[in-house]
């Protein structure tokens, strides 16, 4: 079936969106052609001023629309000795909602990957180390995710890490709660046997 002109182009556009296939591209435009002038022009000038208005907070590297974030500027209660260095700004706000972690964090915009061109140079790692030579970070927690690029990222940062005398952990990996031990593969289950401790 073929669609008024502005419909395709849309329809095209919102199918270049992550996880938007053809038909739901198809079911958000019309649903966006339905909608009243004023809460599409609302839609549409969020997203300009999203686009616009967003920026890298230049000490952590997460989306703000302030500079420094407001987790990164003086005041913020924040612990400033433990740094949490994650791939993407959406893992930062993974993190906080679990509301366990109270110190900084660090944005890398991706993980290393030689298969995909992704060297440390793509990456915020300079600007990590640089973080670092302050003195007063005494921990980094490496929460990269738990995939050969990840671990790839990890280790790399360790071994650039630790000979600045900084303490170096990672994120425990294992058994999701509610999990079925029958149903975990084997890389899952030999994490959780790895970062067990004593009840």
């Amino acid at each position: 079936m073929e669609f008024a002109r502005p419909i395709a182009r849309l329809v095209d556009e919102l199918m270049r969106l992550p996880g938007i296939g053809p038909k739901t591209a198809q079911r958000l435009a019309f649903h966006i052609v339905r909608m009243g002038p004023d809460q599409a022009r609302r839609l549409a000038e969020s997203i300009v001023e999203a686009r616009e208005r967003t920026r890298l907070c230049s000490v952590c590297f997460n989306f703000t629309d302030a500079d420094p974030c407001r987790l990164c500027q003086p005041g913020s209660g924040r612990d400033r000795s433990v740094i949490c260095v994650v791939e993407e700004p959406k893992d930062v706000t993974a993190m906080e909602r679990t509301r366990a972690f109270k110190g900084l964090y660090h944005v890398l915009h991706g993980a290393l990957s030689p298969m995909e061109g992704v060297g440390p140079e793509a990456l915020k790692v300079q600007e990590l180390i640089a973080r670092l030579g302050s003195g007063e970070v005494r921990e980094v927690v490496l929460a990269t995710d738990p995939n050969v690029e990840g671990e790839a990222t990890a280790m790399y940062l360790a071994r650039l890490i630790k000979p600045l005398g900084v303490r170096v952990t990672r994120m425990a990996h294992g058994m999701p709660v509610g999990g079925d031990l029958e149903y975990l593969d084997e890389v899952t289950l030999a994490r959780a046997l790895e970062g067990r401790r004593e009840i």
